[in-house]
């Protein structure tokens, strides 16, 4: 009796542990699905509408100075849109796990429009980075970008090489 009550405690366990490992990996996978599409939409398609939906209420962007808030979070990434045309933004890896999620990226466009104050230099930029995001219930609630700022500012021709 006791042999067969150990069996059973081991395959629930077993069984469970499974679970647990499928149910992340398989948030992980909607997390990924979920990013990628909207951020190909705000860059790509030029339609920031899409993170009125995407952000939770108190979304918080690690730039500098930070950025608290969807409304806010929103607005910081409009910059993008309006500053550049042709924009291009290319997903070339992302990893996952549970909520939160690491991307790595490419994004190019043309300098044609006012970029956070900044006027047009009509100036091509082709940078590479990541970001790091953490998603729960389905919400961004904080993202974190690397790139290399220096390099991005040369590129608009507003520093010396």
């Amino acid at each position: 009796m006791k042999k067969q009550l150990f069996i059973a405690l081991v395959a629930f366990f077993a069984l469970s542990t499974t679970n647990t490992f499928a149910q992340k990996a398989d948030l992980a996978s909607k997390n990924i699905k979920f990013y990628g599409h909207v951020w190909d939409v705000v860059i790509n398609e030029g339609r920031v509408n899409i993170l009125d939906t995407a952000y939770a209420e108190n979304a918080v962007l690690h730039t500098v100075p930070e950025t608290k808030g969807k409304a806010n979070c929103k607005a910081y990434y409009a910059n993008y849109v309006t500053g550049f045309s042709n924009r291009k933004f290319i997903v070339k890896e992302t990893f996952a796990q549970g909520n939160k999620l690491v991307k790595y990226w490419q994004f190019k466009g043309k300098h044609t429009g006012a970029f956070f104050g900044i006027p047009a230099t009509n100036k091509d930029v082709d940078v590479i980075g990541c970001t790091i995001a953490t998603i729960v219930n389905g919400k961004i609630t904080e993202e974190q970008d690397f790139f290399d700022n220096l390099e991005f500012l040369q590129q608009l021709g507003l520093m010396a090489r």
